[in-house]
Formats: structure tokens, sequence, C-alpha cells
């Protein structure tokens, strides 16, 4: 497919983009703790750009000195402008062009105790007596004119456009939401005093930038989950308010921070792929404002098609090359099959962005990510043939890896099919691009000339046929037992048997364990299931669910009533039903027609063949749930650096 409209130029004022690709503004943590750029950032959009990216946006920049919070990038200040500028510089010597989103973080901007919360109407906070004070007149005012001093800076730094950020609850979107504001003097009530504070904003950058410099703004659709909220006919009165002002593109996204709506910001594989698009066609057509697609468009048909049936002038396609940075070039070069496809997980670039334990954001499809000059492949010195227990992602990956650097890796995996459990993980509703992507990750190591052996076990007979010089386990992990008494009863199975289909389960069935396979489980056998109980030991379920995960698969189970036991243990299985113990002792008999077993995964033993390894000194490496079950960010991760150390 040629994609000719996706990778069609198209014009803003004075920009001109060589395609419709819009790498947007996503929080990275890869800025320094006094807010500034890094050399990790500009590798990170270099590669991008390099990739073939249309126009690259850096990461929310805070405009305004007291509301500007650490380890968030700023523009606050004229000092921050020499490694902006070496940032924009980059991404043009990459034959791309930069943008800045100019950012005013409302109660985001809380993670930082010293930052000031620019909101518009008082908030207590939960739990304490204190309330959170409502902008001045003076606050915003300064604000506003901190918007137009950033967009100066930006001018001066280099960059080719920006956009102004007026979603997503911080505090332009704040402002305009009758949720969030209720005010009674001229920056409350009606949706033209609401708008005012953003309209201010946009005249002041309009000021303080060159007439052929277009301007973004990033909306959001309208509010969800917020009562009273704005509606989509409000945003697109706003709009062309904003319009008139002088913003060039809309930019349509949704979500807030506030409440279950987070899970549009970083939309997971819960949620149809371009669910926002319809959403951004309706106000490109009602405000004759060019439009940027936003949520969940993560293949070049999909885009293609959207801008084709001219729904949107752009697309944004964020985390789709955060997984593939050769995103664009590969789509163009015809070698669409060869891109590494982003499946929502969000294990890396969500929930390592929340996680006070993760330096920066990472990427299960792209170990490289935030470390791309670090991972650039090199040539194997000496090379050698790896044979590579387990065909699973973890596997494929590091098969991968050694193929490019010069190596001769040999897979071979047990069963008659490669992916493992990524593909298992698959069979669970709405999960099937996690199965499509380790199907494809499979094909992909294949035409890149790995020997690939299915049906065949790793033996004691088969390493002393093929004589390795190192080999690495990635045979990844079995279920748990459950021993208690009537384990072993016929109506009894494991949840990989069930998500496989080797195993069908109806009528009452009770699932033990409630992490995230055996919620996954409980969706799955919804409908040949008349009744489905989770019973969980532990005080909550989901506890291994990233948090937008959580959001959906919970509201998944709400609606299809499952009902969900938490302080309980199963302490036997009768022909009868299960035995189960609640949190205060008390014993009851829950009657079932199956029972699946859901309490985890044990490493599989591979331990004649690293006593093979060891007694022939061959080194012998172990990755993935082989090593320990967790989750696949950690097994593709740990496979690229075996696989890179070789």
């Amino acid at each position: 497919m040629a994609y000719e409209t996706l990778f069609s130029p198209i014009r803003i004022r004075g920009l001109e983009l060589k395609n419709r690709v819009v790498f947007p503004a996503m929080g990275t943590k890869m800025g320094t703790e006094d807010r500034l750029v890094t050399q990790q950032l500009i590798d990170y959009h270099v590669a991008r750009a390099e990739g073939g990216c249309g126009l690259n946006f850096v990461e929310v920049c805070s405009v305004y000195g007291p509301a500007s919070p650490r380890n968030f990038l700023a523009i606050s200040d004229d000092r921050y402008i020499p490694e902006l500028k070496r940032l924009a510089d980059a991404v043009h010597a990459a034959g791309g062009k930069a943008g800045i989103q100019l950012w005013l973080g409302g109660m985001a901007v809380g993670s930082d105790p010293d930052a000031a919360m620019i909101i518009p109407s008082p908030v207590p906070v939960k739990g304490t007596d204190v309330v959170l004070p409502a902008a001045t007149r003076e606050t915003l005012r300064e604000a506003a004119q901190a918007f137009g001093e950033a967009a100066r800076r930006a001018v001066e730094a280099g960059y080719d456009t920006l956009e102004f950020h007026a979603g997503h609850n911080y505090t332009p979107h704040s402002f305009l939401s009758p949720y969030f504001n209720r005010r009674t003097d001229e920056y409350g009530g009606s949706l033209e005093n609401r708008a005012r504070f953003l309209l201010e904003c946009i005249e002041a950058i309009r000021n303080n930038v060159p007439e052929e410099m277009p301007l973004f703004m990033r909306i959001d659709a309208h509010d969800d989950y917020l009562e009273g909220g704005l509606t989509i006919e409000e945003v697109i009165e706003f709009c062309k308010m904003a319009g008139t002002a002088g913003v060039d593109v809309l930019d349509v996204s949704r979500g807030n921070f506030s409440s279950a709506a987070i899970k549009y910001e970083v939309p997971p594989i819960d949620l149809p792929r371009g669910f926002n698009v319809d959403n951004a066609a309706r106000i490109r057509r009602e405000t004759g404002m060019a439009t940027v697609a936003v949520g969940r468009i993560n293949a070049p048909d999909q885009a293609e098609e959207i801008l084709a049936a001219d729904k949107a002038d752009l697309v944004v396609m964020g985390r789709a090359q955060l997984a593939d940075p050769d995103f664009c070039e590969k789509a163009l070069t015809g070698r669409s099959h060869d891109i590494v496809q982003c499946v929502a997980c969000n294990q890396g670039c969500y929930d390592g962005f929340v996680s006070a334990e993760v330096p920066f954001i990472t990427c299960l499809r792209n170990p490289a990510l935030g470390r791309e000059a670090e991972f650039r492949l090199k040539a194997a010195e000496q090379p050698k043939k790896v044979l590579i227990a387990g065909g699973g992602i973890a596997g494929l990956e590091a098969a991968m890896v050694l193929k490019r650097r010069g190596h001769e890796p040999i897979v071979c995996e047990a069963t008659g099919s490669l992916g493992g459990q990524f593909a298992l993980a698959g069979e669970a509703p709405r999960k099937e691009e996690m199965k499509a992507a380790a199907l494809s990750r499979g094909e992909q190591v294949i035409r890149e000339g790995v020997e690939v052996r299915l049906d065949t076990p790793v033996t004691l007979q088969l390493l002393e046929e093929l004589q390795p010089d190192e080999v690495i386990s990635a045979i990844g992990a079995a279920p748990m037992e459950l021993r208690v008494p009537g384990s072993e009863l016929s109506f009894v199975t494991n949840s990989h048997d069930v998500l496989s289909g080797r195993v069908p389960v109806s009528g009452r069935v009770v699932i033990v364990g409630g992490g995230l396979v055996g919620l996954e489980v409980a969706e799955y056998v919804h409908g040949s299931a008349s009744e489905i109980t989770v019973v969980e030991m532990q005080e909550k379920v989901a506890k291994d669910l990233g948090d937008l995960r959580s959001i959906c698969v919970m509201e998944n189970l709400h609606a299809s009533g499952v009902r969900i036991l938490t302080h309980t243990r199963c302490l036997e299985i009768q022909e009868e039903g299960v035995v189960l113990e609640t949190e205060g002792g008390a014993l009851t008999t829950y009657p079932c027609d199956a029972v699946v077993i859901a309490i985890g995964a044990r490493s599989r033993d591979f331990s004649p063949v690293r006593t093979y390894c060891e007694d022939h000194r061959i080194p012998f490496h172990v990755i993935g749930d082989a090593l320990k079950a967790r989750r696949a960010l950690n097994a593709v991760s740990e496979a690229h650096e075996v696989a890179r150390s070789i």
C-alpha cells in the first residue's frame, strides 16, 4: 500500500511538513530536575525525526515560573533557551520539524510541593482542612503574559511551531470546563467568560510569534465522567473563537486526570483503535479548521484511511513511534510488515511514567527507548552459534538482536507455534492485538533469516548435535498448582488451558486468583458461564495491572456481573463446590460447576540443560519468565540486554 495521503506534504501558514504524521508531546521524565533538556531527550527525538516523522512536539513545557514543577521541562526563563535550541537544531539536522507544547499544569503540578497550582475555583484537599485557592485576576494576567514570553523564547530557540495545551484538566481546560470553573467574575459563568483566559493566552502567544508561524491547540473533544462538564457543542464554539484569535490547527484529544477519564489520555488496549477520530472529524467539519486525529492510531493503513476519508488533516502517532522509531520510514518504503507495532499495553509509557521507581519511560516493544545512543547495535567481534530455547516474545527479541549483530541464533520452540505467553494473553477479550504482535514478531524473525525449529524441545541430545557456543533459556513459566484437597478433581483446570481453548468451561465458574490472568479468564468465559465468581485472598484484585488497564478491566467486569470476593481463601474443592474462608474466619461452600486456578506461574525447570552447559563450559543465560514470572516489559528488556552482551 502506498499510503499516498499519509505521506503527502501539508502547508500550514509558512510551515510545510513532508507528511501528515505528528509525534506528540508525551511525558518522558528525560529532563533534569532543574527543568532542562538533556542529551537523552535529544537522542529520543532525533531517532523519530531520522525515522521519517513529519513533526515532533517537545513535551509539556512550563511557561510560568511559579507553576513550573521540577523534573518537567520549562520555557519560563531565558536560561532555558540554549538547551531547547540544541534540541530543535538536532531535530532539524535529522530532517524533521520541531514544535513545543506550552503548558500551565493546574493541579497536575502537585508533584512538586513548591509549584503553584493555578486553578479557577477553590478546591478542598481530601482528608484535610486545606483548601486550594482560586487564581486571582493578577495571577491570570501574569500567566497569560507568560504564555507570550514563552512563545518568544520558542521562536528564539528556532522552533517551527507551537502548541497551546488547553486539554486534560490542566489550567486552561479547567477554566473552560463548567465542572471545574465555578467563578462568578468575568472568568466564569457563560462560555464566553470561561473562554476568556484561554483567549488571552492565545492572543499573547500570537503577538509574540511571526505571522507565518502556525499555532496548534490541544483540546478535549468533550468532558468524560464529569457531570455537567464540557459538551462537544461548547468545544466547537470555543474552537471557532480560538480560530479567530489565531489558532490554526486543533489537536483533538480526550480525558482528564480527575476521573476515570484519564484512561483516554494514554488509552490502553481495552479501548478501540481510533476511538476519538469521529470527534475530530465533527469538530473539523463544524469549525472549518485543520485538525489532528488522536487516540490509538497505530498502523499506517489505519492512518491512511482516516486521512483519505477527510476526517482529519494530520494524525498523531505517538506510541506507535515509541515502539518503532522507524515507523514512518518502513511504511513509506513498503516495509510496513516490518513495523514493530504498539499494542497499548501501557507498561512502559504510562505505568513507567507514574512510577517513582522508573527513571524514564520505556516500551515493551522497544527496549532502546530512552537509550537510543547507548543501544545502537554493534557488530559482534566473534560471531557465535547461540541456541535459544523458547520462541516466546523474549526468545524472539534475543534472536532478532543476535542476528542483526552477526551471530547465528537458532530458536527451538517446544510447541508448534511462536509467541508464547504473549500470544496466549492475546486470547483474552480486547487483546487480539497482542496475539497479532506476537505472531508478527515471529514472522519478522524468520524474514530476518533466523533459523526457527518448531516442535523441538531442547534436549541433551540436541545440544550434542548443535554444539552451540552459548545457550539462552527463554522457556517461560507454567501455571502454579493450588495445593488444597480436591484440586485434582475433573472440573478443576488452570488459566492457561482455559485461555488457550483446550478446556472449555460453563455454568457456575469459580476463578481462584484475582490478578491480571484471573480477571482475564473471568472476561473470557463471560457468555459461556452462567455465573462467574473471582476469589482473591488479598485486599483487592488487579494489583498487577497498571492504573489505566485496571480502570477498563474493572469497568468491564462490573458490566458483566462478575462477583469478586476479596480477603477470601480457597481451602478445599469438593464435588458440590469450593470451601471458602473469609477474612473473619467464617467458612462457606460455594456451589460451582468449574474451578479455574489462576494464582500465578512458576518458572519451568531447565536444570539438565543448565548442568550440561556448566559441565561443557558453555555460557548459559536465563531470561524472561524462565528466570522469574513477571511483566512482558521486563522479559523483553532482559532479552535485549543479554543479546547485546554476547
